[in-house]
């Protein structure tokens, strides 16, 4: 409660004493005025004092803020928009050594606004000029039909850009985005495969894998969270290129129909080189076929080391004779019947250019001299069961697991039943069906001592494991006899001096869609292990109807095609990998010649 301005007590007092009761009322009036004016000025300096504490803090802040955006690393901002994200950054692949395989090149696409264009049919009429895929009524069509945007083009160079910008019409428009590059050209085409645009916007495009690796690992390739790291192959990019050389030019001389090659590390499985041919640019990969009645391997997509199942012929036998002294039945050195032909039933089987090999060979010659008697006598001792599941271990019943979208497609062509004829075939080579780089995977068990790995195009860091499927004497006892078959048999053009190759020769006839098998189309292989006293690499070299023309008569052995080729790739790649020759002892003649 207020208190009052004239009190009665002091009023009072005052009338008794003779004073004026009125300065009692200006003086508490005045009393009253300097309490309201202390309490206001309190108030105002409470606000005072927030007011600079939130200036303080205000700038404060602010100048916290610019001095870490100062102090940290300048990054292009992103913008916020609706719908799903676009990833345009796709990871580098490279080879073992870090040369560039696969990367992304900033380019423009174009498009156009038609409301904007000033002259359609004229602008038209200079793009169809300028890119003759183009249709140019097509094209003033749909300027001129109403529509607000088109798709021009989806990349453009830029001089192409340069010309499109000279033409001068405002609705024109360029859109930045990245597109894959691949430096090297038709090199390592199947394993690549090739990249396509997917989900796609104005200003920026997604890369996608279509073929090959880009398809197999996209994910990899597409993850953010791997930070833009490159993807490593196992394949060099110098051998790569060495074996695609060699391989063309003996695809050429032979006549051949295609050809593939393919180089391993038989300890840890990376593939270091995987040639297909005929082959295609996957910076402009083409079409499928379209005809129905083409064979697949008649398109350059068509990959021959993995897609390519054929009957791989003799190169099997040395899996009947290995099993056979795994097993204890035979020795390298034992006796077998090799009396040609041999009847089995209705069926008749006989050597090549009916050659009678026996009556008996040893297990060793049966390899170098190829014997189909022999190595069906050998097939007989193991039985249907033990030889699938032989085979098996080795691969030969289920797609490679190597990192190709077409890998899991190309599945091995095995009888559906087992009698003891099929054991017998299936002994060298005929009646199933692999790819060249089953094969390799198989040869790959007998030179690494015993175990068999998976094929990879990845680079392997550290130590790989496998599952052992023979003994090491086995298999030491397995590459001896295909050095023999270098050296004294079916293989003696693949002798590279100072390597030491071992390998075994297939001739296997090219079977009919009609069924039964033509008289003069062959596949041939030969599958090379080197060095033989230290096998560390196996190479498969497969040629598609080759015919040797050079004399009279015309040759169609993988002796006289595969071979060479196979030896020429070695003498070209061996000093590449680091391998050095090993020098034979040189036989001194009796008189030596002398000069002072």
């Amino acid at each position: 409660m207020r208190t009052p301005l004239r009190p009665l007590a002091r009023v009072l007092q005052a009338r008794q004493e003779g004073l004026n009761p009125d300065s009692i009322e200006k003086e508490n009036l005045k009393l009253r005025h300097d309490a309201l004016r202390e309490k206001s000025r309190g108030r105002a300096q409470f606000r005072m004092l927030i007011l600079c504490a939130s200036f303080v803090m205000a700038f404060g802040t602010i100048g916290a803020r610019m001095g870490l955006m100062a102090a940290t690393e300048p990054t292009e901002p992103r913008a916020r928009a609706t719908g799903a994200e676009i990833i345009a950054q796709r990871a580098d692949i490279t080879d073992r050594n870090g040369r560039v395989l696969a990367t992304n090149m900033a380019t423009h696409a174009l498009y156009a606004h038609p409301k904007d264009m000033v002259d359609p049919k004229g602008t038209a009429q200079k793009l169809a000029e300028l890119f003759p895929e183009l249709d140019a009524k097509a094209l003033e069509r749909r300027f001129t039909d109403g529509r607000r945007f088109v798709w021009i083009r989806k990349v453009l160079s830029p001089e192409q850009m340069q010309k499109v910008h000279e033409i001068g019409d405002p609705g024109l428009l360029f859109g930045p985005r990245e597109m894959r590059l691949y430096p090297n050209g038709t090199l390592a085409a199947h394993i690549l495969g090739g990249s396509s645009f997917g989900a796609e916007g104005v200003h920026s495009a997604e890369v996608i894998g279509v073929a090959g690796i880009e398809k197999a690992m996209d994910a990899r390739l597409r993850d953010p969270a791997q930070g833009g790291k490159p993807l490593t192959l196992s394949i060099d990019l110098t051998l790569q290129s060495a074996t695609e050389e060699v391989l063309a030019s003996g695809m050429t001389m032979l006549n051949a129909k295609g050809a593939t090659a393919i180089l391993m590390d038989a300890r840890t499985g990376e593939i270091l080189t995987m040639a297909s041919l005929p082959t295609f640019d996957p910076n402009d990969r083409p079409n499928p076929l379209a005809d129905p009645n083409a064979e697949p391997g008649d398109s350059p997509l068509f990959n021959r080391a993995v897609q390519g199942v054929y009957e791989l012929g003799s190169t099997f036998k040395i899996f009947a004779t290995a099993q056979a002294l795994e097993l204890g039945l035979l020795q390298p050195d034992s006796m077998v019947d090799a009396n040609a032909p041999m009847q089995w039933g209705r069926h008749r089987i006989s050597e090549f250019e009916g050659k009678n090999y026996g009556p008996l060979l040893s297990v060793t010659d049966v390899i170098a001299k190829s014997s189909n008697v022999g190595t069906a006598h050998i097939a007989l001792m193991i039985g249907a069961l033990r030889q699938q599941a032989f085979l098996k271990s080795l691969g030969f019943f289920e797609p490679t697991s190597v990192e190709l979208i077409e890998a899991p497609g190309a599945r091995p062509l095995i009888p559906r039943r087992w009698p003891e004829i099929v054991t017998i075939t299936a002994s060298y080579g005929h009646g199933l069906s692999a790819s060249p780089l089953h094969l390799a995977v198989a040869y790959a068990a007998i030179a690494n001592g015993g175990v068999a790995i998976k094929p990879t195009l990845l680079k392997r860091e550290g130590p790989t494991t496998g599952v052992r499927v023979m003994s090491e004497t086995t298999a030491y006892e397995s590459v001896r006899m295909l050095r023999r078959v270098v050296t004294e048999g079916t293989a003696s053009l693949g002798e590279v001096p100072g390597y030491e190759v071992a390998g075994k020769t297939g001739t296997a006839d090219k079977p009919k869609r009609t069924g039964g098998y033509y008289e003069d189309k062959v596949v041939n292989t030969f599958a090379a292990v080197f060095p033989a006293s230290n096998p560390q690499y196996v190479l498969v070299v497969t040629l598609d109807e080759p015919q040797d023309d050079t004399l009279s008569q015309p040759r169609r052995t993988a002796g006289w095609t595969a071979v060479p080729v196979a030896a020429e790739i070695i003498r070209r790649v061996a000093p590449l990998m680091g391998l050095r020759p090993k020098l034979e002892p040189v036989v001194v003649d009796a008189v030596t010649a002398a000069s002072n």
